[in-house]
């Protein structure tokens, strides 16, 4: 097979049905998503492709050559979570087809519901790339994670020791709140970085590029994560966001280790029940996969590829490994601390956060019940 001069990875996802309440995905639509998968690989729109899921998240992991948000591929995603919510709507699953927020397909999937984090990049001659999927969280889920990928010396001690890497990185933050973007240097502007990231629920890294004297283009990122929020689309609470993300490895990035090692820290994140809580994240391999205890606590798969002339070969599990557990029993005892905070802060989130969840619908029953004091 010839070595095609670009590849891209798409990572889309949707919560087309859960399977029961919101812990999981049913088979059937899974079987759905594969079905057309396939058939888009023999009418060559995608070269390969692999079907899984994380909690409830139908999660469509595509290679293809036609670049970042080409329409071809976004209506491919669109119509195949179409189909599987139409199914989940006979089967009335719970949520069916909730992350599906436009009427009609419009040429682009961003801002539809559906979640997605793709990259194009020449391939090196080995290219190691991983797949983190979460669910019951928000995209500032991310931020420490990626932070500690690309710019803690205490986490990648490639950015010390690998001449690629000792320059660092550029990170893309996004506004959300305000659609803007600013790009900032690592380390030169660590403290800028952290001063707007550790805000996570208006501040996210978007993408993560390399600097110039390194391995790899400067134009082409070397991470990439969703940023979609649910509730600024749709104008209510209709569920979290449910990020993606995509990492490349090695050859002048972090090695794989220092990738994974982040999430051996189960970083406290909102979401959880209701999307109003704040919890552990617990890293899984997908077999445990499903958000159960007070849906959840929230987690996060990782699926490695060593992706080839454009094909993603088989995935490997990356959190199914023992070296986990500690994070795993950890994350247990956080969950217990946190629980037994029942309705109140810091479990519940804090006010200015629950304004995107149901609670405005209480506080307007209660206004007219307020008297001067």
């Amino acid at each position: 097979m010839a070595i095609v001069a670009k590849t891209t990875v798409s990572l889309i996802k949707a919560d087309i049905g859960g399977w029961p309440g919101h812990s999981t995905v049913h088979p059937e639509l899974m079987k759905i998503a594969s079905q057309e998968l396939e058939k888009a690989v023999k009418s060559d729109l995608i070269m390969d492709f692999h079907v899984t899921h994380v909690g409830d998240d139908l999660e469509l992991i595509m290679t293809h050559t036609k670049g970042e948000g080409n329409e071809r591929i976004h209506k491919l995603a669109w119509d195949t979570f179409i189909k599987g919510a139409k199914k989940a709507k006979e089967m009335k699953l719970y949520g069916a087809g909730q992350d599906l927020l436009a009427d009609a397909f419009s040429g682009n999937i961003k801002g539809m519901g559906p979640g997605c984090a793709e990259f194009e990049f020449t391939e090196r001659p080995s290219e190691p790339v991983v797949a983190f999927m979460m669910d019951k969280t928000e995209p500032g889920a991310f931020n420490l994670p990626i932070y500690r990928m690309f710019a803690d010396p205490f986490n990648t001690p490639g950015l010390v020791i690998d001449p690629a890497a000792h320059a660092g990185f550029i990170f893309e933050i996004w506004d959300i709140q305000e659609d803007k973007a600013v790009f900032l240097n690592a380390p030169e502007e660590t403290y800028d970085i952290l001063a707007l990231i550790g805000a996570k629920s208006r501040y996210v890294i978007k993408r993560v590029f390399p600097k110039e004297g390194g391995k790899l283009p400067t134009d082409e990122a070397v991470a990439v994560v969703s940023t979609d929020k649910l509730f600024h689309i749709a104008g209510k609470y209709v569920g979290k966001d449910d990020p993606v993300a995509l990492v490349r490895a090695q050859s002048g990035l972090p090695a794989l280790g220092e990738i994974l090692e982040p999430f051996a820290f189960p970083h406290l994140v909102s979401g959880w029940m209701r999307g109003s809580h704040n919890g552990p994240l617990m890293p899984v391999g997908i077999k445990d996969a499903r958000c159960t205890r007070f849906d959840g606590p929230p987690r996060v798969g990782a699926l490695g590829f060593q992706v080839a002339n454009a094909m993603l070969g088989m995935p490997s599990d990356l959190f199914d490994d023992p070296a986990y557990e500690p994070a795993r029993k950890k994350a247990g005892e956080i969950a217990d601390y946190m629980r037994r905070h029942g309705p109140f802060e810091p479990h519940r989130l804090p006010m200015e956060d629950m304004e995107y969840t149901t609670i405005p619908e209480i506080l307007k029953n209660l206004d007219s019940r307020f008297k001067k004091v």
